[in-house]
């Protein structure tokens, strides 16, 4: 070998082992890793179970072993007396205002103290000087009760005597939409229950609360609702808003409100009354008993379609289980009425929809309350007009479908992007999986997985669709606003709004869009806590439209100050320069500078706000323009159905959402998959079962999620872009609608595969023993 030769090698050898790295993703579009990333891998992400602070003493909750019971007394001298406890707090030690709630409904309150209205209720605190000490001294609290049968039947809670000096009925909705005399050459009829699902969050919840020198309090909170937190709690302590503060700590995963009340405001209760910083980490147990659950409801539906399959009219009753308290039943009530004909255009419809207190536990928010439900429900209809037809369930959908400019039963014209013709064709026409070989080699593939009891040759395949629709922000007059401040300074950028990162991934969201703004590539946002104007609770999608929105126009203000002395220095507004890449360069050329230059040492910053366009109460026959925005979802599922023994396993979900633009390909895909999965788990395995009220199993062994073995490929073969043109951005919420649409899917792939009529979820195994087995 030549000397040049061996010198090119080694030139060639030393570029191979230090590669040039990749640039960092950049802005809105780009697949921009989470900043928490890191710490969360390597487990140095604090969450509020890790918080610790000098003097601490530990809390417990005392909770009612019956789901309806008189309290005849409550004796805490034990308690009290006990070595180590420092105090023991009941609803005789609550000064403020005794109840809360969310959703604008205060009728819980913070200890029972006359009533036990559900299994877990909460009856008395207590802080002391170690964790075992405290659980002792809870249980040491005599509580003598006169226990009363329970209320557990939604329908007889009706004629029941009143559970609550509120009443019963929480809210009654009666939609009226065209004519009443309407009727189709086929009417088909269904009945269906849909159970309580939990929203298990990774991490049980705990807490910390820090007296403060003012008498005040401030708690350390998985909060995804700081500022309402605060209020409920000011109110309950008999303090002003401006005494409590909330710091927000790391959020170990939510699909629903993430923190209960029964757990935060004993919390602060104790801390004032003791002087010291008192923590709680509740056990999975705990968990269960004390957050809110997806509400059970029953379905009666009966649909009129034409000899072609065009829906006519639907007429249905919707009966949500609230459990023993209103929490936000009436919101999800309207998000059930509203959207019990689906995503398809229906002339006449007649809906009623009621929600109901019961000795149940509470149900609550939990990702796409009431749209889940009747999607179950309208999918298995469509799938009934089809079989009765003798047509492509497909096909029939089609028929039906929802565009734009279309209207609503409410009333409300559809002025946002729809595109469910094309969602639906997509998953329809995408290729289906290969059936699975018939040889021992491929056994795991059976349904039961392997080992599994099933035979090869019980196994029938069966192809379903489900057509899911949600609608992003609050409802019905909600005031729906978020403040944001972008700060820069030596050439990094800081977020300042009280969004709450739950997973959804809002604080990358933030730095992507302050680097699209003003071309600055280190941005920070700032931990959350109520110091900082409020930005509203974190659910459907509203930290992506308001609290994103307030980021933008905030960054764009300081984009502005940035722009300014550049564009008077060459005589040109500041709309004829643009920042790319690091770079602010005019429209002609002549000038070319960097971001890091326009900025030498400037400090700027700005506050926006961002507030949506206001909506309307639907009026007393259940019309109006309720909500702000809405998004759409087909998903087509492939199932394996053993006909003998009735075990189930998805094998596809092939999925078509309508997303107004994507932000962050990894991030989205990610939340779609997450909630396909959720889906999955409210199809066949989730179950919160409370014979006569008492939650059984309230553990992560009883309550069956599903595995990553659960989890079936899936296929996002369609993301829709059509900007929805009043959301900043053009974007839609994305978690949602998946579980809305997969459960109704999987349904639908277990009747085509079995002939039966599948109304129940979850799917039990004799629902999917096929006919004559």
């Amino acid at each position: 070998m030549s000397n040049d030769a061996a010198t090119a090698e080694a030139e060639g050898t030393a570029e191979t082992a230090t590669p040039v790295p990749e640039p960092i993703p950049h802005g809105l579009g780009a697949s921009l890793p989470p900043a928490d990333a890191r710490a969360k891998t390597e487990g140095t992400f604090p969450y509020a179970a890790d918080l610790w602070a000098e003097g601490l003493l530990w809390a417990a909750v005392l909770r009612s072993p019956h789901p309806h019971a008189r309290i005849v007394s409550i004796d805490t001298s034990h308690a009290r007396d006990m070595p180590g406890v420092r105090a023991v707090v009941t609803h005789e030690d609550v000064p403020g205002t005794p109840l809360h709630g969310r959703g604008g409904h205060a009728d819980r309150p913070v200890f029972a103290s006359d009533v036990v209205r559900h299994h877990g209720e909460p009856l008395a605190a207590v802080a002391a000087d170690h964790p075992d000490t405290a659980r002792m001294a809870a249980a040491a609290v005599i509580v003598e009760y006169e226990v009363l049968d329970p209320v557990t039947d939604p329908e007889q809670a009706f004629e029941a005597e009143p559970l609550h000096p509120d009443g019963n009925l929480i809210r009654h909705i009666p939609l009226r939409h065209g004519d009443p005399e309407a009727a189709g050459e086929i009417v088909v009829e269904g009945l269906y229950r849909i159970g309580r699902q939990d929203p298990a969050p990774i991490g049980a919840e705990a807490g910390l609360a820090v007296p403060r020198p003012d008498g005040g309090v401030e708690l350390y909170l998985a909060s995804t609702d700081p500022h309402g937190d605060r209020d409920i709690a000011a109110a309950c302590y008999g303090l002003s808003p401006e005494q409590v503060k909330i710091v927000v700590t790391g959020v170990p995963g939510a699909t629903a409100d993430r923190e209960d009340q029964g757990f935060q405001l004993p919390l602060g209760l104790l801390a004032l009354k003791t002087g010291c910083p008192v923590k709680l980490t509740a056990t999975r147990e705990e968990s269960f008993l004390g957050h809110t659950h997806r509400h059970p409801t029953l379905l009666r539906y009966r649909h009129h379609a034409d000899g072609e399959g065009r829906v006519v009219k639907v007429e249905a009753q919707i009966l949500l289980d609230a459990g023993a308290y209103a929490d936000t039943s009436s919101d999800a009530l309207a998000a059930a009425v509203a959207f019990a004909c689906g995503p398809y255009v229906v002339p006449n419809a007649f809906i009623e929809g009621w929600a109901v207190r019961t000795n149940n536990p509470p149900s609550g928010h939990v990702r796409g309350e009431g749209a889940m439900q009747v999607c179950a429900a309208y999918e298995a209809q469509m799938d009934k007009i089809a079989k009765k037809l003798g047509q492509d369930p497909a096909e029939v959908r089609l028929r039906n479908v929802l565009a734009t400019g279309d209207v609503l039963p409410t009333g409300q014209t559809v002025t946002c992007p729809a595109p469910v013709a094309e969602l639906l064709q997509a998953v329809r026409d995408f290729p289906l999986p290969a059936l699975p070989k018939d040889t021992p080699e491929d056994e795991w593939l059976l349904p039961g997985g392997p080992e599994g009891a099933g035979e090869p040759g019980a196994v029938r395949r069966g192809v379903g669709y489900g057509m899911g629709m949600v609608h992003m922000l609050g409802a019905e007059g909600a005031d729906e606003v978020s403040t944001a401040t972008v700060k820069v300074q030596n050439g990094v950028a800081t977020v300042l709004c009280a969004a709450v990162e739950t997973g959804q991934g809002f604080t990358t969201l933030a730095r992507q869009i302050v680097q699209e703004t003003l071309g600055v590539d280190e941005v920070h946002v700032a931990p959350v806590d109520t110091d900082q104007p409020p930005a509203g609770a974190g659910c459907r999608g509203r930290h992506t439209w308001v609290s994103g929105g307030a980021v933008e126009r905030a960054a764009k203000m300081v984009r502005t100050q940035l722009l300014q002395p550049l564009a008077h220095q060459f005589g040109m507004s500041t709309e004829l320069l643009q920042i790319a890449d690091g770079k602010i360069t005019s429209y002609d050329g002549v000038l070319s500078t960097t971001v890091a230059e326009a900025l030498d040492g400037k400090e700027l910053w700005a506050t926006a706000q961002c507030r949506p366009h206001p909506t309307e109460p639907l009026d007393e026959a259940g019309q109006g323009d309720a909500f702000v925005g809405m998004a759409f979802c087909a998903i087509r599922a492939v199932v394996d159905v053993d006909i003998e023994i009735g075990s189930v396993r998805v094998v596809e979900l092939a999925v078509a959402q309508d997303v107004g633009r994507v932000l962050n390909p990894a991030q989205l895909a990610a939340r779609i998959e997450a909630g396909v999965t959720q889906g999955v788990g409210i199809a066949l395995t989730e179950n919160l079962r409370t014979p006569r009220g008492l939650i059984r199993h309230p553990d992560l062994t009883g309550y069956a999620l599903p595995t990553a073995l659960d989890t079936p490929d899936i296929r996002i073969v369609k993301l829709v872009e059509e900007r929805d043109v009043v959301a900043p951005f053009g974007a839609k919420a994305v978690s949602a609608v998946p579980v809305v649409a997969s459960p109704a899917a999987v349904a639908s792939a277990v009747r085509a595969a079995t002939g039966r009529p599948v109304n129940r979820l979850p799917i039990r195994p004799q629902a999917a023993v096929a006919t004559g087995h």
